[in-house]
């Protein structure tokens, strides 16, 4: 049909003689009808389309790349401006249609007009009226006009509120969404700024919601905008990833990069947590962009996100390892209270009591810490040994922490042939945690390392001496303890007295047999890692 009789057909359509207007009228008025069935907005929409043909055949000139006409000298700076921005980020599109612009003066105002991706009631005008700028932006899609408008936050846009032209409930028709900015530029370079800035935003928003739907089968909604938010502001877009495979190409690096790791119907984040997962999608966008950019297949992107994705679940392993050196980090804390309480053998009751109940509120905070480590592990499906690095740290704060309750019945002086085995119980605790940070961290510092491609001898060596100083040092830790056992029994200490002195000493050395479990659990995970 011609648009004259599209428009009486539609007319004739309309009950418009009464003082009110029915829902369903005002449906047909403003909404976007799926199939054939016309709407005023369609015809008004079709009508856009076919002024802007017409413009383009009436063109007098054209201005780096806008067709314009009835233009004064003034205006040319600036659609060049606007143009510049179009230029630098229109390749990202690839071979999607769009972006066409047009550039006309009319009632004191420059008017330009851009396509965008040629979708219906999806529409950009820009119009230039001194140092002002009105933004009136139409979108069928919600999400991406708020995300447009937030493209221009470092400008100080005012934003009409986003309307919904179509009422609530009504029953058929597809509903768009219209905003209006109104930037008032300080000088002319800041105005062509602005202009440019919204030249190079276009391009991200073809196919955008395509690209949110796809995001969200791998993180949630808010996530998959954050991700195509950073794309725009980084000038990557979503695009390319789309053209090659979008989901189906993260899929596809996971299945060969971690198929014991991420199961079918696993969530990513699940196994990477969340800051992970965004950063790993940003690098796909990425990496995506550059390939096509440069004529790369999507399989040299796969093998890259692979790789990528190795990296980020061996730093998850990594991460791990730091769980277990800050529960060692609290055992010298422990420890380290004792051996003050034990020190000269005339304490204070007052201040071992004080040192075993902060014991205790340490011993609380890490069984927490350790209850978080075992859900990780279970959840990112990690490397067994990491779990019994985990047990064997909490059993070392467990013990220590009733050497701390034991260390508070002390009598407030002690034989000097006690408190010198007592002291060295003391110094193997603490020198066994700190052995065991030591080589927990190399350890750390390996796996990373080996994730990146390259061991790191000296890191492997360090992570296998401290487990060689553990197994030593709970070696001294059963002499001394022996030793406490033959004065406390074999002497003429009290009955009572004489007991507390005997299981602290043993309490101590039990702790020192748990770091050294720390040492042969560590040593089989290094070498585990160093056959791989």
């Amino acid at each position: 049909k011609s648009l004259e009789q599209r428009f009486a057909a539609i007319a004739a359509s309309l009950d418009l003689g009464k003082e009110r207007i029915s829902e369903a009228d005002i449906a047909k008025l403003t909404s976007v009808f799926a199939g054939e069935t016309d709407s005023l907005h369609r015809f008004v929409m079709d009508l856009h389309k076919a002024l802007n043909r017409l413009t383009a055949q009436c063109a007098e000139e054209t201005v780096a790349g806008a067709l314009s006409y009835g233009l004064g000298p003034e205006d040319k700076p600036l659609i060049a401006a606007f143009m510049r921005g179009l230029d630098r980020t229109r390749a990202l599109k690839f071979d999607h249609p769009g972006l066409d612009t047009t550039a006309v003066r009319g009632d004191h105002r420059l008017i330009i007009q851009n396509d965008i991706g040629t979708t219906d009631a999806h529409v950009l005008v820009v119009s230039v009226e001194g140092l002002r700028v009105t933004i009136t932006h139409s979108d069928v899609h919600e999400p991406r006009a708020k995300f447009f408008m937030g493209l221009f936050a470092p400008f100080a846009v005012k934003w009409s509120h986003l309307h919904q032209e179509r009422a609530e409930g009504l029953a058929e028709g597809e509903a768009f969404y219209l905003v209006t900015g109104s930037y008032e530029a300080g000088d002319s370079e800041a105005l062509k700024s602005f202009l440019e800035a919204i030249g190079a935003a276009l391009v991200f928003l073809i196919d955008w919601n395509k690209a949110r739907k796809a995001l969200r089968r791998l993180v949630g909604n808010s996530d998959a905008i954050h991700v195509l938010d950073w794309a725009a502001r980084h000038e990557f877009g979503h695009r390319a990833f789309l053209e090659l495979g979008g989901t189906e190409l993260v899929a596809s690096a996971v299945r060969h990069a971690a198929p014991a790791r991420i199961g079918f119907g696993d969530e990513l984040e699940d196994v990477l947590g969340r800051e992970a997962t965004l950063k790993f999608l940003q690098t796909a966008l990425r990496l995506a962009t550059e390939a096509m950019r440069d004529g790369h297949s999507a399989r040299s992107v796969r093998e890259t996100l692979e790789i990528d994705l190795v990296r980020r679940i061996e730093r998850n392993e990594s991460a791990l390892l730091t769980t277990v050196v800050r529960q060692l980090g609290l055992a010298r804390d422990i420890a380290t209270g004792i051996a003050r309480d034990v020190a000269d053998g005339r304490a204070r009751r007052s201040d071992a009591m004080c040192n075993a109940a902060r014991a205790k509120r340490i011993e609380e905070k890490a069984d927490s810490i350790a209850l978080d480590a075992r859900q990780a592990i279970a959840r990112t499906q990690a490397n067994p040994t990491n779990a019994d690095l985990v047990n064997a740290a909490e059993n070392t704060i467990d013990e220590l922490e009733q050497a701390a309750f034991l260390a508070s019945l002390l009598p407030t002086e002690l034989e000097p042939e006690l408190l010198e085995p007592l002291g060295e119980l003391c110094a193997a605790a603490i020198s066994g945690a700190e052995a065991a940070v030591r080589g927990i961290e190399a350890a750390a510092s390996l796996s990373e390392g080996n994730s990146a491609g390259s061991a790191n001898s000296e890191d492997s060596e360090d992570a296998l001496a401290a487990t060689a100083r553990l197994v030593d040092l709970e070696h001294a830790a059963d002499i001394a303890e022996r030793t406490v056992t033959r004065l406390v029994l074999g002497g003429d200490a009290g009955n009572g007295r004489g007991m507390v002195v005997l299981e602290l000493a043993r309490a101590l050395e039990r702790s020192t047999d748990r770091l050294a479990l720390v040492g042969h659990v560590l040593h089989a995970h290094v070498m585990a890692g160093l056959s791989n």
